[in-house]
This record gives C-alpha cells, structure tokens and sequence, in this order.
C-alpha cells in the first residue's frame, strides 16, 4: 500500500489540494451568496456589477442599451436597442468559473509569487471576457433570437472554457512546479 501511495503521490497531492482550494472557494463563495434575499429578488453586487459592465459595453454598440432590477427574480434585465434580450443571474457573473480556474492553479501550483500574478492576472482575463461573452450573446440574440440555445448553450460556454483550458495549459507548461520538473 506505501509502494502505491509513494508512487501516486503526485497525483493524490494533485487532487487533494484541487478539491481542498475549490472546496473552500465555494464556501467562501455561497456564505457571500446567502447574504441576499433571493426570495425578494435580491441580486448579489458581484452579479450587478457584472450586469453594469456588460451594459456600458452594449452602449458602445448601441445607445438604447440599459439595464433594470428583474421584479420577480433574482437578476437583472438586459435590454439592446430598447428591446429586452435576456436576464443576467448569478450563475452569469463568471465567479464558478474563476473558482475553477484557481483551484486549478493552485493544484498545480508553482513559486508563491508565480502563482499569485497568474491567479489575479487570469482572474482578470475571465472577467474581461465573460463580459464580452454577455455582451456579444446580446447582440447575437438580438439578430438571431432563433439560435439561442446554440450560442447560448454551446458557443459561447465554448469560448469561456477554452480560455480557461489555454490559460491553465500555459500555466502548466511555464509556471507550474510540474513545468519545471518536466524541463530538466
């Protein structure tokens, strides 16, 4: 049994450190979460911020683009060219993914210092582009309103991912202390 352990023992530090991270992460994450009434349609800051970024970069499209507090539901209403497009709600704002990301990292961590610009560097990444990804779907749902489930549901789940596996991909075979194991 030791033989096994020593011999997997990259592997088992891999995951152990993978599902402690993201364990802890979403913790931290539902404990912010529990703090709104969802009830009462209550939308999380992270959430709203998110809602308002996408907006301002809508408005460079179009200047009939806004945002408006759902009534009945925990989001917020997104309108393009004064036409109601689609709601932005938690699961929208990126945060699940970003904890995904780090977690990653931090499994295949390397140098602290290494690992925390690339942590805060890729976590600005993921956000800059879940907010063009909002904003892009916006303008595609609003001319093809048809292909919603396809670019909503694929495409552009597609490009958020991909960029995270390039991201983590870079991060592994440059930073990572497997990388520089594996270069010697």
């Amino acid at each position: 049994m030791k033989k096994l352990l020593l011999q997997y023992k990259p592997f088992l530090l891999f995951l152990g450190k993978f599902f402690l991270s993201y364990l802890i992460l979403t913790l931290i994450y539902q404990t912010y979460l529990n703090q709104f009434d969802v009830k009462n349609a209550e939308i999380d800051g992270f959430t709203n911020s998110v809602a308002k970024q996408t907006e301002l970069v809508l408005s460079l499209f179009d200047d009939q683009s806004y945002t408006m507090p759902h009534l009945t539901e925990p989001s917020v209403k997104l309108y393009y060219k004064n036409k109601y497009i689609s709601r932005i709600i938690e699961g929208c704002n990126g945060l699940s993914v970003m904890i995904l990301f780090v977690a990653f990292v931090i499994a295949f961590s390397g140098k602290f210092k290494n690992t925390i610009v690339f942590i805060l560097l890729g976590l600005v990444v993921i956000h800059v582009l879940n907010v063009l990804r909002i904003a892009l779907l916006s303008v595609a749902l609003y001319s093809f309103p048809e292909y919603e489930h396809f670019l909503h549901g694929v495409v552009f789940p597609l490009v958020i991912y991909g960029v995270v596996f390039l991201l983590w991909v870079i991060w592994v075979n440059n930073y990572s202390s497997y990388a520089r194991v594996s270069k010697k």
